[in-house]
């Protein structure tokens, strides 16, 4: 071998190792729209901060902008154009297997000079400009990263200050001391019905999110004083946004784990178009937690989902997408004699189903109006069976069908006069029907008697006017109005609604808020079928809507450029609420939960009233880095016909928590990541009502003493903690993750009932440890 053929062999050899030791690279592409308008703005500069020498573009005519082969990792992306506040997107993080596709908006300046402009990541703020306060905007990446999220969202809120979970292991969502029945669930701008598996109608939590979170782009959710637009919602509004697929690069992602199996796939229906699609299945069984004997079902949980969405722009008729959400659950459980296991003392069935899919239209009309138009049909159902032995024999003794439709069309035309003044104007119409059949063994008849059957449908009309007034470059205020009127009452409920925010200074803001809200109840309540005097009547069809009045104040500081404080304090009257007639019956609607309907006869002249300062302090992610504190103190009461004030259902008067995590990047290339993310959350004891022992022995049953809610369970602590490892390659990517709940096993007591079998009041504790295994590939 010559000197040459030398020379070029290692240098071929040094290539190939210096190509092996590259970091992988990955593109981010985008476009930067108008924040009112929609429209594309051309020329905007788009350059990742720090980077040496300086990456950066400017966007095409229609807004659009590509950096291509940017080494993975987190980034700090600036955009900025002449008449616009620039804006910093913080560490938006590249992996290998995932192009980064963004939209970007831009507000006008206040002024319309080219020297005028205001920087900063806003990372704190709401997607929505209608929402001056007591909002909180999401990232799909945040509920990946923290610790006992398990990439659920409606887990991922419960960190927040002023809401909490119920410590079962559902993810119902307790706002403010509120019912959870009286939040909203939305999706591509339509309320939906509770996007859960294993859920029941007029409930809004459950087990497992039937919408995965690799489907969402960021969403916002609210607390209280909601915008103008937001309507038939008392406590919160969780309003969720599905992202765009690639429209030009088909990819895909496959995980496994204790919690399912799915598959995602995005990309263009053809190359050289800008229409997209996205679609995720999962599908699960809960076997292996079950064997494993982390949790106790009885049975095996089994369930699966689909979710889409579809996206045609056009040249002229504006965009077009269609959107979608499925899934199905059920659930056989059997318990058995803890002496003699081959005795079935039990046997539970649930089955629950979910559809949803939806037409969006976006069409602006001129370059300061749109309108942006929504149809959608929503159907969900649950059937539950309960058998039991009797007289040597095993029979059923309960069982309930429900099922309820919505066909929902919402139209809302949004108009920029000009930096200073922003309207909008919405209708929403909902058409409603649902079917209910109920059946259960009588003992002393030993006959099967029918209970709640009934049908009935119904229809919910709103309309809501907003405007927002930038007053000065310092202070915002956001006016406007919701009217509510339900078919099955001819009154009109007419909500105003006022927010203002004031800058002090460059880091100083406060905020107020005041509104009126009001809800409907739940179709069930609405034709429960009621004994008066042996008359069998639905007494409740007629109610009128529940209301809520809302004052928030809060003061917002940025104490560096990345550590945010913000303190509300608020007060919530509640009134109109369903209770019962009969002043001896201590029953509201403020304290409904498991139950689907109510056998009671209902008047609206129940109240309720919650009060609390909450304090968030939050260090976003930043230098590999972040933490988040949250402190909530509150107190709820409630009111019925006897006019006496009691502690509500779901008063626990104190919530704390603590989250923090740290990435560290591991490899020669920087091509993998280790994060370690950990939640401390501490909630005050739920309300219980007592249990009458010798009544309950006595009866066969359980009977309760005449003090609802007048006890308190115990504290519920828990530890959670969560790892993940990320590989990048070229084109792909892998992340094996561990998210672990209630790590120190606390099993605090969260409720009590009656054990026929034993003949005592036993407890119903807290989940205990849940380790959730994960991986995933992206290419």
């Amino acid at each position: 071998m010559n000197k040459q053929q030398i020379t070029t062999l290692f240098s071929c050899l040094f290539l190939a190792f210096t190509l092996a030791a590259q970091q992988p690279k990955q593109n981010i592409r985008g476009t930067v729209i108008d924040a009112d308008t929609k429209s594309g703005i051309p020329f905007a500069n788009v350059s990742i901060l720090n980077s040496d020498p300086l990456i950066g573009t400017t966007t095409d005519l229609d807004g659009n902008f590509v950096l291509e082969n940017i080494a993975v990792g987190r980034i700090d992306l600036k955009v900025s154009y002449i008449g616009y506040e620039n804006k910093v997107i913080p560490n938006i993080l590249l992996i290998s297997g995932k192009e980064k596709v963004l939209t970007i908006e831009l507000n006008e300046s206040f002024h319309q000079l080219d020297e005028v402009v205001v920087e900063g990541n806003k990372k704190n703020e709401s997607n929505n400009e209608m929402a001056l306060m007591s909002s909180k905007k999401l990232s799909i990446e945040e509920s990946k990263r923290y610790a006992g999220a398990i990439s659920d969202p409606a887990r991922l809120v419960s960190s927040f200050a002023g809401v909490a979970n119920e410590g079962s292991g559902n993810n119902d969502i307790i706002v403010r001391g509120n019912n959870p029945r009286f939040i909203q669930w939305r999706l591509e701008g339509v309320e939906i019905p509770n996007p859960n598996h294993f859920a029941i109608e007029g409930l809004t939590g459950g087990p497992i999110s039937a919408l995965n979170s690799q489907m969402l782009a960021n969403s916002d959710f609210y607390t209280g004083a909601f915008a103008p637009e937001y309507g038939n919602a008392l406590s919160g509004i969780f309003d969720m946004k599905l992202r765009k697929g690639n429209n030009k690069k088909r990819e895909y992602s496959a995980s496994i784990g204790i919690l399912g199996t799915d598959l995602t796939t995005e990309g263009p229906f053809k190359k050289g178009t800008n229409s997209s699609y996205l679609a995720n299945y999962r599908y699960s069984t809960l076997s292996l937690l079950d064997n494993l004997g982390v949790v106790d079902f009885g049975g095996v949980p089994k369930y699966q989902d689909f979710s889409f969405k579809l996206n045609f722009p056009s040249n002229k008729a504006g965009v077009f997408s269609v959107f979608g959400l499925g899934g199905n659950s059920s659930i056989n459980s059997k318990y058995y004699e803890s002496e003699r296991e081959e005795v079935l003392t039990e046997e539970f069935e649930q089955k629950s189903t979910l559809a949803i899919t939806g037409l969006n239209h976006f069409m602006p009309l001129n370059d300061k109006t749109y309108l942006k138009t929504t149809l959608s049909y929503a159907m969900n159902g649950s059937e539950y069976k309960e058998s039991r032995p009797f007289n040597q024999s095993f029979i059923n003794f309960h069982e309930t069908n429900l099922s309820k439709e919505t066909f929902r069309l919402a139209t809302t035309a949004h108009y920029k006069h000009n930096s200073r003044h922003k309207f909008q104007l919405g209708i929403i119409q909902s058409n409603m029907s649902f079917s209910f059949e109920n059946e259960y063994f009588d003992i002393t008849t030993k006959k099967y008697l029918n209970g709640q059957n009934n049908n009935g449908n119904a229809s919910l009309s709103q309309a809501f006017a907003t405007w927002n007034w930038r007053v000065t470059e310092s202070l915002t205020t956001v006016n406007g109005v919701h009217a509510t009127k339900s078919s099955l009452n001819e009154r009109i409920f007419v909500e105003a609604r006022s927010a203002l925010r004031y800058a002090l200074n460059e880091h100083k803001t406060l905020t107020a808020g005041f509104g009126m809200h009001s809800k409907m109840a739940s179709l069930p309540n609405h034709y429960a079928i009621v004994n008066e005097n042996g008359a069998y009547q639905t007494p409740n069809k007629n109610l009128e809507l529940l209301q809520a009045t809302h004052y928030v104040l809060g003061y917002e500081q940025t104490l560096s450029k990345n550590l945010f404080l913000k303190v509300e304090a608020y007060y919530q009257e509640l009134y109109n609420i369903p209770s019962a007639r009969n002043p001896e019956i201590n029953y509201s609607l403020i304290n409904q939960h498991d139950d689907i309907f109510t056998d009671h006869h209902l008047v609206n002249n129940g109240e309720g009233k919650n009060i609390g300062l909450e304090a968030t302090l939050e260090r976003f992610f930043a230098n590999d880095y972040y933490f988040l504190i949250t402190a909530s103190l509150y107190d709820s009461k409630y009111k019925t016909t006897d006019g006496k004030w009691r502690d509500a259902r779901f008063n626990g008067n104190y919530i704390a928590n603590v989250l923090a995590g740290k990435e560290y990047k591991v490899g020669k290339t920087n091509n993998k990541t280790l994060g370690i993310n950990t939640k401390v959350n501490l909630l005050g004891g739920r309300r219980y009502t007592p249990i009458n022992l010798e009544k309950s022995i006595d009866e066969g049953h359980t009977v309760f003493e005449d003090n609802p809610y007048s006890k308190k369970a115990d504290d519920i602590f828990s530890l959670n903690i969560a790892l993940n490892y990320r590989i990048n390659k070229e084109k792909l990517s892998h992340e094996f993750k561990m998210d672990v709940q209630n790590v120190t096993m606390q099993a605090a007591a969260i409720d009590y009932y009656y054990n026929e079998a034993s003949r005592e009041v036993e407890e119903i504790n807290q989940l205990s440890m849940l380790p959730v295994l994960s991986y995933t590939i992206h290419f």
